[in-house]
């Protein structure tokens, strides 16, 4: 049987190492479940002209982006023979080094959570209008660009 209920939430702040293992913790009561996948974004210390991105403030249209991570939750469970799905983003400043994004899927078969975990993150940085202020070390900014 599918978790469907909505399971795309935006948090504030960096996505604690502590959230991600009490959601993994959660799902050892579900037996059907033979794997597990995890995606997890990281922000980088990137060196752009000079400069080192010291954190990222994400924004989003927050509205347009809840409805954006359902269609991809609803398309990915027609695509796909999934369990559960979750779905993270941080929203506020997040720190180099620290998680801004959890993507965990589970289903009775392994490859499964492959295939799908590459296309709901796919399908997150295609479609969902989150949009992250890179922030350098002297306090100076530049909007980023997925890629």
């Amino acid at each position: 049987m599918k978790d469907k209920k909505p399971k795309s939430v935006f948090k504030q702040g960096a996505i604690s190492s502590e959230f991600i293992g009490d959601s993994i913790a959660k799902h050892q009561t579900k037996t059907s479940i033979g794997a597990h996948n995890i995606f997890l974004g990281q922000v980088r210390a990137d060196v752009i002209n000079d400069k080192t991105v010291s954190a990222i403030e994400y924004t989003a249209y927050e509205d347009m982006a809840n409805q954006k991570f359902h269609d991809i939750r609803e398309a990915t469970f027609d695509k796909f023979e999934l369990t559960c799905m979750h779905i993270y983003h941080s929203l506020g400043k997040v720190k180099a080094g620290e998680i801004c994004l959890f993507v965990f899927v589970s289903s009775p078969k392994r490859k499964i959570v492959f295939e799908a975990l590459e296309y709901i993150v796919e399908a997150i940085k295609a479609d969902v209008p989150v949009f992250g202020k890179e922030i350098f070390e002297d306090e100076s900014h530049q909007w980023k660009i997925n890629t």
